[in-house]
């Protein structure tokens, strides 16, 4: 198949408002309502407002990393370009890039499983349903996304900012509804000295943390969608900017609805923390259905926005001569990677079907904390040093102080959870390294 040089091309048709909606449509998803019950276990009640705040600082000390490079170097691809330019378009960038590539084979389809399998989750409060039904539930939402997401950018905008208007609306309307029910005591009586010793309280933060800062992702969703972003080096700071800002406003404020209203130890043994809370509040089982119906629009925007910026990454690598060529075809009428669209729904549709969403969220996060988050914010320190006088479209406010804050707390989320996961991300990279070696010895024997 081959395609004119001009349906080779994506469309720069995304505004500053469709930008940002589409970030937050990401970041809300169905993630604070399934880890709200777990982060607030962990900490024991009010102190969970502290994950969600090193949540909140991680994002906007991460974000400010991200709106450099994405300021700098708005294209298709995100992470995948900024590793090669940090790091050097030869051997260690194409090194870094072809790793987060390998990385995200597995961690791309895992994200949107991890979406779909919440959705299913939260869809039995509505229906009762066994594991076999749950499982065509979320299958059958990813099938109908990758439907949804086969058209033109600008339509995809317009209809991200009317998922935005559902997903903010909810949020607002939870926040409010909790205002004549709230006990002042119950939301901030943190009782740190329930834990045993400080080496309990930093596990369980970090635990905690891990939670929250998944529900906190999709801050950078603008740079995968770099070649689409209009006036690209003012709108994706400004976009993520706005959308961290508005998401933790938000999640701070319904974190500490719920503990206000909601005894915490019903909070956290429940798997449907809002929609209790919903019928706690108005006395009515079908406020609780509305609100859990409300909140699967919310799982089905995020993943819509997830699927689209993760469909860019193997269309970069394959436009570079890094990932299989048939990922770098472009839609002839709509402008869009249908190939990489289909490949990484499909993925996701069979991971679906296969995990479950404690293992898939912790396993999303840890490995993708050293190459792509760690990584990149001590590529941008480099780069400041290495490059004084290159062009910055934006630069970071306090440098380097964001991009150090960035990667202690990084840091600390990966060595304060659980072993296996960190031998496992450790094992993705040292896989990926010999797959990268081999691979290159192939080609040059080839030559």
């Amino acid at each position: 198949m081959s395609s004119s040089p001009d349906t080779q091309k994506l469309d720069r048709g995304l505004s500053l408002m469709q930008a940002t909606a589409i970030n937050m449509i990401d970041m809300v998803g169905i993630g604070p309502f399934v880890t709200m019950s777990i982060i607030i276990g962990a900490m024991q009640g009010p102190a969970s407002v502290l994950a969600w705040l090193l949540g909140a600082l991680l994002a906007y000390a991460d974000g400010m990393v991200w709106a450099e490079m994405g300021a700098k170097w708005p294209e298709a691809g995100g992470s995948y370009v900024f590793l090669q330019k940090l790091f050097g378009e030869r051997k260690w960038g194409r090194l870094m890039a072809f790793l987060f590539i390998w990385q995200t084979t597995i961690q791309a389809p895992l994200v949107i499983a991890s979406g779909a399998i919440g959705f299913s989750k939260y869809a039995s409060f509505l229906i009762p349903l066994d594991d076999i039904q749950k499982k065509m539930v979320s299958g059958g939402l990813v099938i109908f996304l990758v439907a949804l997401l086969y058209r033109n950018i600008r339509s995809i905008g317009r209809i991200s900012v009317v998922l935005w208007v559902i997903t903010g609306g909810t949020i607002i309307w939870m926040i409010a509804s909790g205002v004549g029910h709230f006990n002042v005591h119950n939301a901030f009586n943190m009782n740190l000295g329930s834990f045993s010793s400080k080496s309990l309280l930093f596990a369980a933060l970090g635990h905690a943390s891990l939670s929250a800062v998944y529900s906190y992702l999709g801050y950078y969703n603008v740079c995968h969608l770099g070649a689409e972003i209009k006036n690209p080096a003012r709108n994706i700071p400004r976009s993520m900017l706005l959308s961290i800002t508005g998401i933790a406003i938000l999640y701070l404020g319904m974190q500490t609805m719920v503990v206000g209203v909601l005894p915490w130890r019903e909070a956290a043994a429940s798997d449907f923390v809002a929609s209790i809370y919903f019928e706690r509040i108005y006395g009515s089982h079908m406020v609780g259905q509305i609100a859990t119906f409300l909140i699967l629009i919310i799982a089905l925007a995020s993943l819509f926005s997830a699927i689209l910026g993760y469909s860019r990454i193997p269309y970069a690598a394959a436009r570079n001569g890094d990932f299989f060529s048939i990922f770098g075809r472009v839609h002839p009428r709509y402008h869009f990677p249908h190939i990489s669209l289909l490949a990484i729904g499909g993925a996701g549709f069979l991971f679906s079907l296969l995990f479950r969403l404690g293992e898939v969220i912790t396993t999303i996060l840890m490995m993708r904390i050293l190459i792509q988050f760690v990584s990149q914010a001590a590529g941008v320190i480099a780069w400041h040093y290495r490059k004084p006088a290159d062009d910055r479209p934006w630069r970071m406010p306090l440098f380097p102080l964001p991009a150090v804050v960035s990667i202690i707390i990084w840091l600390f989320i990966f060595l304060s959870n659980d072993t296996r996961y960190q031998l496992f991300a450790v094992g993705v990279i040292v896989s990926g390294t010999l797959a990268w070696t081999i691979r290159n010895r192939l080609l040059s024997s080839g030559d």
